[in-house]
């Protein structure tokens, strides 16, 4: 280990190994499967394989799905959160966390946030039915751009945990349905920094589509991965008559946003104390408060602080798998605030290359990237 390692990012030996239990109707060698992988389904009987509590992970593929060999989890910072502080930081409780949600529900699905991730690894086998309709070829190399929360996987061993980085390396093997999203993993960035900005695509997307020229723009968790990301994009997308207010509460990520220049505001505040977060942001606005708030905070509560550092007729975009919708719809109601809320779709068409393009734009981001994310 290097004297720059963390401790618990250590390789582990031996391996934590995963014990789960076959389901009692699997998936056939050959069959045809819905599209939406509703065929994976093992209960509730009749829902998408995303709000199921259980499906299928038997590593059999139909002739409309793909079977992947699983290198790397990136696991949802929300989810990655709450199994962490429910270890309290033990490195082997954790992998028992992550190997038991596995076990029970045949995907990375965490029963708590409801959130999962993103998963990285090469393509083992194609089915038939998609011949001639992928562009993928067995041994390519991608990352699926679909949640954990839906994507049925098997985990035969966990080999190390990066727990500042909310990675997991891994044996094993996933399956993506035909709808699947994916991207190829490009060969100018470093994977562990693809998997790292693929995970959280959605959220400058998003930004560039919300954020108009000239607009007060604030980025709740800024100091962030998405919210970095966010930042970025909103300073470009705002403009030089625009204004860029990042939020965190720890002095570390607004040093950060300090130095790397794209926020004209780094407020050091908790989100999660609704009326000061609105201070705050009215403070340097001079009571003008902000057009579009981008929440990508991964604790849960700051709903209202992002409700009422916007103005009416403003719009929050809430990027967190953390948010609750009913704080969010009953709380901007009980405070008499005409917002639009979007609530966090990670997809928006053509994210994926869009998020990496950034990276190949500025070096400042990639550098950061690749500082913290390898």
């Amino acid at each position: 280990m290097s004297a720059h390692a963390h401790p618990v990012d250590q390789l582990l030996a031996p391996a934590w190994k995963a014990h789960a239990t076959a389901p009692s109707t699997p998936v056939q060698p050959g069959q045809h499967g819905c599209p939406y992988g509703t065929h994976r389904v093992i209960q509730p009987p009749g829902v998408l394989p995303q709000p199921a509590w259980q499906v299928d992970n038997t590593m059999v593929i139909c002739d409309n799905e793909i079977l992947i060999d699983v290198d790397a989890l990136n696991v949802d910072a929300a989810s990655f959160t709450q199994i962490k502080q429910s270890a309290r930081g033990d490195i082997d409780r954790i992998a028992a966390s992550i190997l038991d949600i596995v076990a029970q529900r045949g995907k990375l699905h965490n029963p708590v946030t409801g959130s999962g991730g993103m998963l990285i690894g090469r393509v083992a086998a194609i089915g038939s039915a998609l011949f001639g309709k992928t562009d993928l070829a067995v041994g390519d190399r991608v990352a699926t751009m679909v949640s954990l929360s839906l994507t049925p996987l098997r985990i035969d061993a966990i080999h190390r945990i990066h727990v500042d980085q909310d990675q997991v390396d891994i044996s094993g093997q996933a399956i993506l349905f035909e709808s699947g999203l994916y991207a190829r993993l490009p060969d100018d960035i470093p994977e562990k920094v693809a998997l790292a900005i693929l995970d959280v695509a959605g959220a400058p997307a998003q930004t560039a589509r919300l954020v108009q020229q000239g607009d007060t723009v604030v980025v709740v968790g800024g100091g962030g991965k998405s919210g970095t990301l966010c930042v970025y994009e909103a300073k470009k997308r705002a403009g030089p008559t625009g204004c860029v207010i990042g939020v965190s509460p720890l002095e570390k990520d607004c040093q950060r946003m300090r130095e790397l220049g794209w926020a004209d505001h780094a407020l050091q505040v908790d989100a999660t104390h609704a009326v000061a977060m609105m201070q705050a942001v009215a403070e340097v606005t001079q009571g003008r408060l902000a057009d579009v708030v981008i929440n990508c905070v991964n604790l849960p509560h700051t709903e209202m602080g992002s409700i009422l550092a916007t103005k009416d007729r403003g719009r929050i975009y809430f990027f967190s798998m953390a948010t609750s919708f009913t704080a969010a719809s009953l709380g901007a109601e009980g405070v008499g605030k005409d917002v639009d809320m979007l609530m966090g779709n990670g997809y928006a068409c053509g994210n994926a290359e869009y998020a990496l393009s950034l990276l190949r734009e500025s070096p400042a981001l990639r550098h950061l990237f690749e500082t913290l994310y390898v």
